[in-house]
C-alpha cells in the first residue's frame, strides 16, 4: 500500500501566541510620550469632532480610522490610552491575519511562522501600533481580507461567508485611506480571473472550478465588488450629521473635495521621500525626538535593515517562482507588492513619505518568509533560521528608538542612524 502524505497541522497556536507577544509588547509604556506626536496632532482632534458631531475637520481622509480612534477615546478617556488603544488592536490584528492567510495560502508551517516573525520585527507594524494614525487600521483590514480570501479557496465549503467577511474587511480599508483601493479590487479580479481560466462555460452562473467552487462569479461579484462600496459608503454617515461643514451636497461632490484635498501642492518637507527611497530603505523618518516625559526619547520610522534588503531579492525569487513554476503564493504576494507600491509610482500626490511603504514593505517580508521557506526546503534550515533569529536581534537593537525608550542624551541617535539620510 502506498504510504498517506503527511498533512501538515495548522499552527494556529503560533498565530495566536506570536500576535499576543507582539500586542503586549506594544502596550508597553504606549502611553509614552504623554503627548500627541507626529501625526497624531491631525487625527486626534477629527476624532475628538466625531465623538460631539462637532466641526467636520481633517476632510482630505476617509472616516474608519478617525472613528476607531473616537472609539477609543470613548472607551478609556481623552488620554494617550484612548488616542493609541484601537491602533495596538489593530496592529496585533493584522499580525494575526496576515500569518492566517499566508497558512491557508501555502499550508506550510514554517512559512506562516516566520512570516509573522519577520513582520513583527520588521519595525513598521509595530511603529505604526503605537501611535493613532490611520495606516495601521487600513492594512489590518486587508490583512484580514486575503486571510478571508485564502481560507475561501483553501475550504470551498466555508467560501460564501468568507467571501462576505472578505467584502467588509475590504469597504474598511478603503474607509481607511483611499490606497487600499487599489488593493480592494485584486480579489474580485482575481475571481474573474481564475474563473475564465477555469474553462466554464456558463461564466456568470457556474458553480464549479477555481478559485471558490459553490459561488458563482455573479454572486462573488456581490459580495467582492458592491458589498466593499456599500459599506465604504456606510462609514461616511457620521459626516452628514455634524453641525460645522457636514456632507451636504452628496457622496460624490464630497469625493471631489477630498480629491482636490489629497492632490493640492503642499509645501516641501524635510522628511518627503520617493518610492526609489522607500525600496533602498533610504529615507528615515523621526516621528519623535526630543526631551519628553523626563527623558530624552526618540521614535523612528525605518524599516530593519536587514530584512528590508534581503527582501528584495525575495521579491525577485517570488516573481521568478511565480512565472515559471506557476506558483500561486509567491506570485500573488510577488504581484501584491507591485500593485501597491506602483500605486505611490503613479499617484497624484505631490507630497509622499516613508510610511507609504508600509503596505508594500508587509508584502515584501512575506515573500522573504515564503523564500526562507524554500531555502529550508533544500537543506539550508540553519541559514534560514539565522535570517529570522538576526531579525528579531535587530528589532531588540533599535527597539528603545521604536518604543520612545529613554535614551543617554541629545546625541543617542547617532548610535542607530547608520546612514547620513536616516537622521
Amino acid at each position: 500500500m502506498n504510504r498517506a502524505p503527511e498533512q501538515p497541522i495548522d499552527p494556529i497556536r503560533w498565530c495566536m501566541a506570536v500576535p499576543l507577544a507582539f500586542w503586549a509588547l506594544v502596550l508597553w509604556n504606549i502611553a509614552i510620550p504623554s503627548q500627541p506626536f507626529f501625526d497624531e496632532v491631525h487625527y486626534l482632534p477629527a476624532a475628538r469632532d466625531l465623538l460631539v458631531l462637532g466641526e467636520f475637520s481633517n476632510r482630505e481622509h476617509p472616516l474608519v480610522g478617525k472613528e476607531l480612534i473616537a472609539l477609543g477615546i470613548g472607551l478609556f478617556g481623552d488620554t494617550p490610552w484612548g488616542w493609541r488603544f484601537m491602533s495596538s488592536l489593530a496592529g496585533a490584528l493584522a499580525l494575526f491575519a496576515i500569518m492566517r492567510a499566508v497558512w491557508f495560502g501555502t499550508c506550510s508551517r514554517y512559512a506562516t511562522i516566520a512570516a509573522g516573525l519577520l513582520v513583527a520585527s520588521g519595525f513598521h507594524l509595530f511603529v505604526h501600533s503605537r501611535i493613532a494614525m490611520l495606516d495601521v487600521f487600513m492594512v489590518s483590514a486587508l490583512a484580514v481580507a486575503f486571510w478571508q480570501v485564502a481560507a475561501a479557496m483553501r475550504e470551498p465549503e466555508t467560501g460564501r461567508r468568507r467571501l462576505i467577511a472578505a467584502g467588509v474587511a475590504l469597504g474598511l480599508a478603503m474607509g481607511a485611506k483611499w490606497n487600499a483601493a487599489v488593493l480592494a479590487a485584486v480579489p474580485g479580479l482575481g475571481f474573474l480571473v481564475l474563473r475564465w481560466f477555469a474553462g466554464r462555460r456558463r461564466l456568470l452562473l457556474s458553480r464549479r472550478g477555481m478559485p471558490v467552487p459553490g459561488v458563482t462569479l455573479l454572486e462573488a461579484f456581490l459580495w467582492l465588488g458592491l458589498l466593499p462600496l456599500a459599506i465604504y459608503w456606510l462609514t461616511f454617515l457620521p459626516g452628514y450629521f455634524f453641525a460645522v461643514n457636514p456632507i451636504s451636497d452628496g457622496i460624490v461632490q464630497h469625493h471631489r473635495l477630498m480629491l482636490d484635498l489629497q492632490t493640492q501642492v503642499l509645501r516641501t518637507h524635510p522628511y518627503q521621500s520617493n518610492w526609489p527611497d522607500w525600496v533602498l530603505n533610504w529615507r528615515a523618518i523621526w516621528y519623535l525626538y526630543e526631551p519628553v516625559d523626563g527623558a530624552q526619547r526618540g521614535v523612528i520610522l525605518i524599516g530593519n535593515p536587514l530584512t528590508m534588503v534581503l527582501g528584495l531579492g525575495a521579491l525577485a525569487w517570488s516573481t521568478w517562482q511565480g512565472v515559471t513554476r506557476k506558483a500561486p503564493a509567491h506570485g500573488a504576494v510577488a504581484l501584491l507588492y507591485a500593485i501597491s507600491l506602483g500605486f505611490w509610482i503613479f499617484a497624484a500626490k505631490p507630497v509622499q513619505f516613508y510610511y507609504h511603504y508600509f503596505l508594500p514593505s508587509t508584502f515584501l517580508l512575506v515573500s522573504l518568509a515564503l523564500a526562507l521557506d524554500d531555502l529550508r526546503q533544500a537543506g539550508w534550515k540553519w541559514t534560514a533560521n539565522l535570517v529570522l533569529a538576526a531579525s528579531l536581534a535587530l528589532f531588540a537593537f533599535y527597539y528603545v528608538v521604536l518604543a520612545a525608550e529613554p535614551l543617554a542624551g541629545p546625541d543617542s541617535f547617532h548610535r542607530w542612524t547608520w546612514l547620513q539620510s536616516w537622521i
